[in-house]
């Protein structure tokens, strides 16, 4: 049971890291420093996309911009700290 706990708390940490990624990303890609029609930089930005929006989706339906700022990945990483300390409280 333990090492069933262990993967589903590392798997919350590594998709916690890919919202990192996919935000820093979005604001490089947003300022231009990185070139959208970059070959590389459209493939991750594109699979980035795919893996975190999924989630983020509901999110944004009931967090409003914040002076254009979206803060769904804040909202949606603190969800995930929370359900950790949950699993790690009560399961572990």
């Amino acid at each position: 049971m333990n090492s069933l706990i262990s993967l589903i708390l590392t798997v919350i940490n590594l998709y916690i890291w890919i919202l990192i990624a996919s935000a820093i990303l979005s604001w490089l890609l947003a300022f231009n420093v990185l070139n959208a029609h970059n070959r590389v930089v459209y493939t991750v930005s594109e699979f980035l996309y795919r893996i975190t929006e999924p989630a983020l989706r509901p999110i944004r339906r009931i967090v409003p911009l914040l002076g254009g700022v979206d803060i769904s990945p804040v909202v949606l990483i603190l969800l995930l700290i929370f359900a950790q300390n949950l699993i790690i409280e009560y399961l572990a």
